[in-house]
């Protein structure tokens, strides 16, 4: 089957997202551990999460019964 535009050997395929430093050592991330460059960085990140040592903020609202009582 004729092809109408022949494969050009100085063709480059851009990657699918941009490289970007890694978030643990800073080194540039790798397609198949993105955002990170390796196993291991990915890892220790995963630790930190589960380890607690990451949290996402929350604000506590006011309690309503907290004026009916007088204490803050």
């Amino acid at each position: 089957m004729p092809t109408d535009h022949p494969a050009s050997p100085s063709a480059k395929v851009e990657p699918l997202r941009k490289t970007r430093p890694c978030p643990e050592c800073g080194r540039p991330s790798e397609r198949s551990h993105y955002p990170f460059c390796s196993d291991r960085c990915r890892n220790v990140d995963l630790n930190r999460w589960l380890s607690g040592s990451y949290a996402i903020p929350a604000a506590e609202e006011p309690d309503p019964d907290a004026d009916e009582r007088g204490t803050l």
